[in-house]
């Protein structure tokens, strides 16, 4: 009878619960111990110690990737940060209620509020004309891109050199997207871009946009910028990091989504509509969020501010009555457009000037705590070969 110290492959195996070629790797690579069957030299016995180190390890291991793993989609904070949180249903930056300060701040004192300035505002370098494209989102890539290819790294650079980079950088992209170089503050060059009278109820709904969607605490542009920049990468990789990653339908590009809801809603009624999406069991895009259970209060705050046009009024009012939810900022952000009649891409296009200021603000303090973001991977392919002796 084996000694309790020695046990036999098949009870390794199943204190591990791997496969044979598993058990061997582990004997290949030094981890666990071997010797011959006294009772039956062709067979093995193992090290029990060495078998429950390895298990003990296993389970750890798991508890701490199902804890990542967990984290990653919404769930426990996992990264410090200073900058933006939300908190009793409202959106703060860096401590101040968002919601107040779109009653009298622009979106060029929120960034500098976002990035840790005193609140001075910053001369900015000259700037070439905005690359040629033939809309504006285009022009808004290339203009990151080109800046990408050629600023220097931030890291090691002095904290009013990047500010200086950080509001010119902004600047770059508002004349990307109003298609010329411009001066005064960025809702009023978008407003003037986009045929409303600077200074006016257009332009004032602009900057309450604006400002409201500067930053939303770690989301998925604002991780993937501070990923670059964790790099030493420069602010406008970063920035354009941030931008890529906003494009994507459950990120920016969530409105295309609520103009296809709007769609239905106007050709087959709203409840049609409604009733027709719950029941393929298929979201309701432009209402509900998960950060606020109460409702969204940059959309409320924004919706105070305007008319939504009659066929989006009819939407919200029937979603509200069949779901109990309320609009989201993506809904908010195609109803104000609409009743401005901005152009068709306007939504994206606010949305992205106003959350470089907040990937700017990341990237700036990812670039301070000195260390990479580089998580590793929990593999779940074929088991790895065993190694040659």
């Amino acid at each position: 009878m084996p000694s309790p110290d020695w046990i036999p492959a098949e009870e390794a195996q199943a204190r591990l619960n791997v496969r044979p070629q598993t058990l061997y790797a582990y004997v290949s690579r030094g981890r666990v111990s071997v010797r011959p069957d006294p009772g039956d030299p062709r067979r093995s016995l193992y090290r029990a110690a060495d078998i429950a180190a390895l298990a003990e390890r296993k389970s750890r291991s798991r508890k701490i990737s199902d804890v990542a793993a967990g984290a990653i989609s919404w769930g426990e904070p996992v990264l410090a940060s200073a900058i933006t949180t939300v908190s009793g249903g409202r959106l703060y930056y860096r401590g101040r209620d968002a919601i107040r300060l779109a009653d009298t701040e622009t979106l060029e004192s929120v960034a500098r509020l976002l990035r840790g300035g005193h609140g001075a505002a910053l001369k900015r370098t000259d700037r070439p004309p905005p690359p040629a494209g033939p809309d504006m989102r285009t022009r808004g890539y290339l203009a990151l891109a080109l800046r990408a290819a050629v600023d220097p790294p931030a890291r090691g650079r002095a904290p009013l050199a990047l500010a200086v980079e950080a509001a010119t950088l902004l600047d770059v992209l508002t004349d990307a997207i109003a298609g010329e170089v411009g001066g005064g503050a960025i809702h009023n060059r978008l407003a003037l871009a986009w045929g409303q009278g600077p200074g006016g109820p257009g332009a004032d709904l602009i900057r309450r946009i604006l400002v409201l969607v500067a930053d939303h605490e770690l989301n998925a542009s604002a991780f993937a910028a501070r990923v670059a920049a964790s790099t030493g990468a420069s602010l406008a990789a970063a920035a354009l990091a941030g931008l890529a990653t906003l494009s994507g339908p459950r990120h920016g590009g969530a409105t295309a989504a609520v103009l296809k809801f709007a769609a239905e809603a106007a050709q087959m009624g709203p409840r049609e509509a409604i009733a027709g999406r719950l029941t393929d069991d298929r979201a309701l895009p432009g209402f509900g969020h998960n950060l606020y259970p109460d409702g969204d209060p940059r959309a409320a705050a924004l919706l105070d501010r305007f008319a939504p046009p009659p066929e989006l009024a009819k939407l919200q009012t029937a979603v509200k009555a069949v779901t109990g939810l309320d609009p989201n900022v993506d809904f908010t952000l195609i109803a104000a457009s609409q009743a401005l009649r901005l152009p068709p891409d306007a939504p994206f296009a606010l949305f992205s000037v106003a959350r470089c200021a907040g990937w700017i603000a990341h990237a700036i303090e990812q670039g301070q705590t000195d260390s990479l973001i580089r998580p590793r991977a929990r593999y779940v392919g074929p088991e790895p070969e065993p190694s040659l002796p």
